[in-house]
């Protein structure tokens, strides 16, 4: 691998010292401007196609972490940061979110907070459903214990994060299961999730024992065999004496009131008996 390839295998940015720790010879490092590459602190080489993020942290001497480290590792985040959240020892710069607390080992060769580090910032940072989003999908995706967050949270000031812990329904599968729970939570609506129903199949939401919400993600029904399948499901549900009530992700984060008038309509009908 020569010095331009190893330059993209740490996201476009590195160090002087991290590229001759690698082997690389000074006379290479020279090399790099005449490469593409530029120099925008003595020391730090930059590519042009660098994400903003890391160069942020390689420039403050500390690790991407919370909201701005969710994307490198696939964690749920509808709204990216305005400012880097950066996991930083020291006390000075400015221009970022600074997280002090760092207690596990970084990404081994990226400027990244380890994921659970990532999960435990945006769990005392992030407003809810967004903490909730991160967390759940750090133990979904990456096999992150939730115990091992909760035993980490023992500080006077972590009640929040403990809290937003305590409550994840790790069922979710999508970051809009996680913001539908937190609607059904915040308004008292009673409900159990990923429900399997004789004939029917799993359900993402199960209301009442007779209302089933299901949330489409934005490539459903981008094919015939689904459209199908959802035909026979509904098709199903209404025999079974079930009602259905189907919403897209913008109906979640960007027309709740409409989502829950219509809930609300459904389940003060009360519930219907079977056909069967």
């Amino acid at each position: 691998m020569d010095i331009l390839e190893y330059l993209h295998t740490r996201g476009g940015v590195a160090r002087s010292s991290q590229l001759l720790d690698a082997g690389f010879r000074r006379r290479e490092l020279l090399r790099l401007t005449e490469l593409g590459a530029t120099q925008p602190r003595r020391g730090i080489f930059v590519l042009p196609e660098c994400d903003n993020g890391l160069l942020a942290a390689v420039l403050n001497n500390g690790r991407l972490t919370c909201a701005s480290a969710a994307g490198h590792y696939g964690l749920w985040l509808r709204k990216p940061p305005e400012r880097p959240h950066l996991a930083c020892n020291h006390g000075h710069g400015s221009g970022f979110v600074r997280h002090r607390t760092v207690r596990f080992p970084g990404h081994p060769f990226l400027p990244l907070a380890g994921v659970e580090d990532v999960a435990l910032h945006a769990l005392g940072c992030l407003p809810a459903p967004a903490s909730a989003a991160l967390a759940t999908s750090a133990i979904r995706l990456h096999g992150v214990p939730r115990e091992l967050l909760a035993s980490q949270l023992q500080a006077d000031r972590s009640g929040y994060a403990l809290r937003i812990l305590r409550e994840l329904d790790v069922r979710a599968e999508s970051i809009v299961e996680v913001d539908a729970q937190h609607l059904f939570r915040a308004n008292r609506i009673a409900y159990d999730t990923q429900v399997f129903l004789p004939g029917i199949g799993r359900v993402d939401f199960l209301l009442d024992g007779f209302l089933i919400v299901e949330i489409d993600g934005f490539a459903y029904h981008s094919k015939r065999t689904d459209m199908l399948r959802d035909r026979k499901r509904n098709n199903a549900a209404a025999v079974s004496g079930y009602a259905v009530l189907r919403f897209m992700p913008e109906h979640i984060w960007f027309y709740p009131g409409m989502v829950l008038t219509e809930i609300s309509a459904v389940l003060a009908g009360g519930q219907r008996k079977p056909l069967r």
